[in-house]
């Protein structure tokens, strides 16, 4: 019986010795496991990978990971996954995303674009883009907003750029000048909508959205829309939802549906949504929002949520959480909505400077578990089976 432990402790001796042995300077901290127990067999949706920002500056951008098939919730496994890689992710991971068989995590002050193999998350390379925002994909194309200049407020802060990657051999191939500043984008019909935000050159904000030519990648319109754009959703129908974070004093947050009118070919503004809107989510009809609106004159903070119907334009839910749960979380920073089974999940970054919480709620908006993540929990990516 001793031999017998003795022979199953040897392997797990190696293997420590291989992960903490692989660094000099730093240990690699090891995945800790929480048991949630939603699992879901028959979904063609295997998990879902969470990116966690980390404050600017402590260089502890981490990766999440839910597996529906086990019910466990996996955090911070990169470093264990990719015991070589020094300083692991980064500093400020700003957006995820999964295309074919790779996982793309944009981390914003560490210049760069980590890729992954999505199944297993382990490291397959990096793409070196100068201080990049978002990531978006088309036809074998990975794209990349970037603010090109440096991470510093600055009223002469030069014009960003999107770049085009080769997802098959990482390599750049094309980039095009847009706004100020610019942060997310969307597709449709062959034509990019970037939304320029300006932010960097405050209070003398960007208020387009740059629209860009696929076919030869090049800036033909620009749509004034409002100041500090962020956010573009697309619905089902082709429309745009865009937001507004004003300028945290006078001029409000707002919610702008682009679309193209009968007789038009482009792209026009056809209404504003009067909510605060910070970050959304769509899926069928429903459009789910929150807003953490914070203001320069009360040093506060107000805090909202609720559904629009991407039909009607109309808000038809104050809030899409219905068991007063609300009252948990702090500062929400993030939302996704299950594919298949429309569970809504919500982030909080709490003081942003210790580890947040991922809540899950039914479609009905009863909160149905949450779990612990790392610090500042903000973007999600649902893996397919």
């Amino acid at each position: 019986m001793k031999k017998y432990i003795i022979l199953r402790t040897i392997p797990w001796l190696f293997l420590m010795l291989i992960l903490f042995g692989c660094r000099e300077d730093e240990l690699v901290v090891p995945t800790e496991y929480d048991i949630i127990g939603d699992e879901n067999y028959h979904s063609s949706i295997r998990g879902f990978y969470l990116v966690n920002e980390g404050n600017m500056g402590s260089n502890k951008c981490t990766l999440d990971y839910y597996d529906y098939r086990t019910g466990l919730y996996s955090r911070n496994f990169y470093a264990e996954r990719n015991p070589n890689v020094i300083k692991e992710l980064g500093d400020v991971g700003n957006d995820i995303g999964i295309y074919g068989s790779k996982l793309y995590v944009v981390v914003n002050c560490s210049h760069k674009v980590e890729v992954m193999d999505a199944k297993t998350g382990i490291r397959l390379g990096q793409i070196d883009i100068p201080n990049c925002r978002y990531i978006r994909f088309y036809r074998g194309k990975a794209y990349i907003s970037s603010y090109v200049g440096p991470v510093l407020i600055d009223p002469d802060a030069p014009k960003g750029a999107v770049f085009e990657v080769d997802t098959t051999s990482l390599a750049i191939t094309r980039k095009v000048s847009v706004g100020y500043q610019p942060e997310e984008m969307e597709i449709v019909d062959d034509y990019m909508y970037v939304a320029n935000s300006g932010g960097y050159r405050a209070p003398d904000y960007d208020n387009t959205v740059s629209v860009i030519q696929m076919i030869d990648f090049k800036q033909v319109q620009q749509i004034p829309v409002g100041i500090n754009l962020h956010r573009v959703k697309k619905d089902r129908y082709n429309k745009l939802w865009v937001t507004s974070r004003g300028d945290y004093q006078t001029r409000p947050s707002r919610l702008y549906v682009l679309d193209k009118r009968k007789g038009y070919n482009q792209m026009i503004v056809t209404d504003t949504i009067p909510v605060a809107c910070s970050n959304m989510a769509i899926k069928g009809d429903s459009l789910y929002y929150y807003a953490t609106e914070w203001n320069n004159f009360t040093s506060s903070n107000t805090i909202s949520y609720g559904i629009i119907d991407v039909r009607s334009k109309e808000i038809i839910s104050k809030s899409f959480i219905t068991d007063g749960t609300e009252k948990d979380i702090t500062i929400p920073y993030g939302i996704a909505v299950h594919p298949e089974t429309g569970d809504i999940f919500v982030t909080d970054a709490k003081n942003y400077v210790s580890s947040g919480t991922l809540y899950c709620f039914t479609k009905d908006g009863r909160k149905k578990w949450s779990v612990r993540t790392g610090d500042i929990p903000a973007h999600i990516v649902f893996q397919p089976n």
